[in-house]
């Protein structure tokens, strides 16, 4: 039987219906009647950011770390416009995602009433979809259709703009087996012809190579587990962009680790010099491609990928396989086996002894210091005494980043959160946030810069309000790192700006929070310190005073074909140039 309810209630009956157990919001007065059932229901745990950008990665954090999207609830107004960053990002990274927001009644819309803004307008190009609810009768069916737009093909954020009148008035609430299948019904199953013809290519390749990404995580542990078991089946090497790391063990035989920008040496190369590239759910986007026109010239490339639109977008491929990764890897993979198991061994051998001299460069090489704390030795002890934990990894954006994911292992997706496409600072923050609420018994960290973690440091009253353990581990080099590395290596040091002035004292701050602080700078000390923090039940803001003008390396610098790279001091005949790093 039909039932009639207002809208305001409708949004949460729709919300339990669709199995959220979790919003992350910011009441405002055009939300305030989906708020009053919040209270009155309590069947849904509300987490009260300080900041709508924050609401919105929090959301990412939960996605990311669980695989269910994440629910976002704004005002109208500064409330949506404040979580576009965050809605952004989650396009960019393929992060599923529904927010609500809350707007002017509907007979004011257009008259520039207090706090109105054209929130669909202005987030049509950073959703997959979104839509203004005009009519209370058509807003549960519209929420059940955005949770199946934002996790189907490829994850996304969508975004329902509800005015204040509609929320009041009454409608009939329909169930989400209820309503017609979605126009929106992306395809799963690859191309049987061009899979077969992939399998043939497979077979004969001498220099091949698995490239994944974000795709894999995203398609479901079954997609990473067919990947792992194609991996060694074939013995093909693999790496990842920054997105997919976890997909497959960092400790497997076959992984060469990430590679792009600051990918690992033997990896970009490996890109460089294959005869087939098989790209597993990435996007072929710029901090991998490096210069187009000399990416990867020889090989021959497929790309499997549930987006038609990333098909060809940016670089030809050969095999284009439009479909679920899960679906098109089972395809693939029992094909290969019918047809025999073949690899093209000989060259398989060859092609494995040129990667492991490229491996014997030691691109992660860095000049240790017992005097001051150099970054990569703080994420290597960092790793090294957190890895048997229960670990979610966040990071914030720069070059902690980077260091993270280079000397940082995931065994298992959903393990790493960090923001990819749009790099966005104040990123890691909340997301931790997210995690935490996600998986509270789990140790999460949160790798930061000083700069970039300032961004959003109001979060750290969220984690004090909801007793959320997580730890903000902050490489504090007093610089805006990566801007600073590109302004030496590529602006004549010429460091415009990006010099941190008047930090705050990060133990006072987490004081002032309701958390602990913890200042290190003796390497000594470090190992302690990183327990102390780990034991500690509570948030923690951990201030790493390390080497102020390290660089990360490898670096592809901007503009240059990925197998131009800047190294480090790294073991090398080649002449070092006077930035300290080697061109190759």
């Amino acid at each position: 039987m039909a039932q009639q309810m207002t809208g305001a209630r409708m949004v949460v009956q729709a919300l339990k219906d669709q199995g959220v157990d979790v919003v992350f919001g910011y009441p405002g007065g055009a939300v305030l009647p989906i708020y009053d059932e919040i209270f009155q229901d309590q069947g849904i745990k509300h987490i009260l950011v300080r900041h709508e950008q924050g609401a919105a990665h929090a959301a990412e954090g939960y996605a990311r770390s669980t695989g269910k999207p994440g629910v976002v609830l704004v005002t109208s107004g500064p409330g949506a416009t404040n979580a576009v960053t965050g809605i952004t990002d989650a396009l960019m990274d393929s992060i599923p995602m529904v927010v609500l927001s809350g707007q002017v009644p509907t007979f004011m819309i257009g008259s520039d009433a207090f706090q109105e803004a054209d929130t669909v307008g202005i987030t049509r190009a950073c959703t997959k979809h979104n839509w203004l609810i005009k009519d209370t009768e058509d807003l549960a069916g519209t929420i059940h259709q955005a949770f199946h737009v934002a996790t189907s093909g490829r994850p996304g954020p969508v975004l329902i703009d509800i005015p204040k009148d509609v929320q009041f008035a009454s409608g009939t609430y329909v169930g989400p087996n209820e309503i017609k299948p979605g126009h929106y019904q992306p395809r799963v199953k690859g191309d049987t012809e061009i899979i077969t013809d992939l399998v043939a290519a497979i077979e004969t390749a001498e220099r091949p190579i698995f490239y994944t990404g974000g795709g894999v995580i995203n398609s479901g542990k079954v997609a990473s587990q067919l990947l792992r078991e194609f991996v060694e089946a074939t013995g093909f090497p693999i790496t990842s962009t920054l997105m997919g790391l976890g997909a497959y063990p960092a400790s497997g035989e076959h992984w060469l680790g990430m590679l792009g920008m600051h990918g690992l040496y033997e990896a970009n190369l490996a890109m460089h010099g294959c005869d087939l590239m098989i790209n597993v759910g990435a996007r072929f986007d710029d901090r991998i491609t490096g210069r187009i026109a000399d990416f990867s010239p020889h090989s021959v490339k497929a790309h499997i990928d549930i987006d038609p639109s990333s098909i060809n977008k940016v670089i030809r491929t050969d095999f284009p396989i439009i479909g679920d990764i899960a679906h098109v890897l089972e395809d693939a993979l029992r094909i290969w086996k019918a047809r025999g198991r073949k690899v093209n061994k000989a060259g398989l051998a060859k092609w494995w002894a040129q990667i492991e001299e490229w491996k014997a460069v030691n691109c992660l090489y860095f000049k240790n210091s017992d005097k001051i704390i150099k970054p990569q030795y703080a994420i290597q002890r960092l790793e090294a005494l957190t890895k048997g934990h229960d670990r979610y990894i966040c990071t914030e954006v720069g070059q902690h980043q980077m260091w993270a994911a280079q000397f940082m292992g995931f065994e298992d997706p959903h393990r790493w959160m960090t923001s990819g496409g749009l790099g966005t600072m104040g990123y890691g923050l909340p997301a931790s946030v997210g995690v935490q609420v996600a998986h509270p018994e789990a140790l999460v960290i949160n790798v930061a810069g000083d700069a970039s973690w300032l961004m959003n440091m109001q979060e750290m009253g969220t984690a004090a309000q909801y007793d959320l353990p997580v730890k903000q581990f902050i490489l504090n080099n007093e610089r805006l790192g990566m801007v600073r590395q590109w302004q030496e290596l590529l602006h004549g040091e010429r460091y415009s700006h990006s010099w941190s002035e008047a930090l705050p004292d990060f133990v006072k701050l987490a004081e002032a929070f309701g958390g602990k602080g913890i200042q290190i700078s003796d390497p000594a000390d470090l190992d302690d310190a990183i327990m102390e923090m780990i034991n500690y039940d509570g948030p923690v803001i951990f201030d790493c005073l390390v080497e102020k003008h390290e660089n990360c390396f490898p670096m592809i610098p901007s503009g240059e074909p990925h197998n131009n790279m800047l190294l480090g001091e790294a073991s090398t005949k080649d002449a070092i140039g006077s930035s300290g790093a080697v061109l190759v």
